[in-house]
């Protein structure tokens, strides 16, 4: 082979290391953000369901309508 070639084949070669790298670091944050929404989907779930018995809650004790606009509207 040249010089030349040897050279491209290098070059290729680094190209495709930094690929790789990258690669593998956009994996590990693509992974970490996964990992991030599933808990967040969780918690709203949780305050979701909060908030649910709360309101349920305050119709139980005979409070104003959840819909019921405040006085100063």
């Amino acid at each position: 082979m040249s010089s030349d070639t040897d050279q491209a084949v290098a070059d290729l070669q680094t190209q495709l290391a930094f690929q790789e790298d990258t690669l593998a670091a956009l994996n590990d944050a693509v992974t970490t953000q996964q990992h991030a929404i599933l808990l967040l989907q969780e918690e709203v779930a949780l305050l979701k369901s909060r908030l649910r018995e709360q309101g349920e809650a305050l119709a139980q004790m005979g409070d104003a309508p959840a819909d019921e606009r405040p006085p100063h509207y």
